[in-house]
């Protein structure tokens, strides 16, 4: 079984026209290409085709977790 992906635009619909408007901005970018880079690694981990650690994939998950809540928190602040 593979394991799920947690792209940004499926865990906040409401939020998807706000993700696309934010692309632009190169401190939201870099955040969300970390994200997706460590999504990525929590994935491939978890279907065993790279190796790591239990201690590792748990520090992938709360990077994943860290960047998933200061994007959020970017998506949701309003524009100044």
């Amino acid at each position: 079984m593979s394991a799920e992906h947690h792209p940004l635009a499926q865990d906040f619909p409401e939020l998807r026209e706000r993700i696309h408007a934010l692309k632009s901005d190169a401190h939201f970018s870099r955040l969300e290409r970390a994200y997706e880079d460590v999504d990525k690694r929590i994935a491939r981990a978890e279907d065993r085709i790279e190796h790591r650690s239990d201690a590792e994939l748990e520090q992938l998950k709360l990077e994943r977790v860290r960047l998933k809540d200061e994007l959020y928190r970017l998506l949701t602040a309003t524009a100044a």
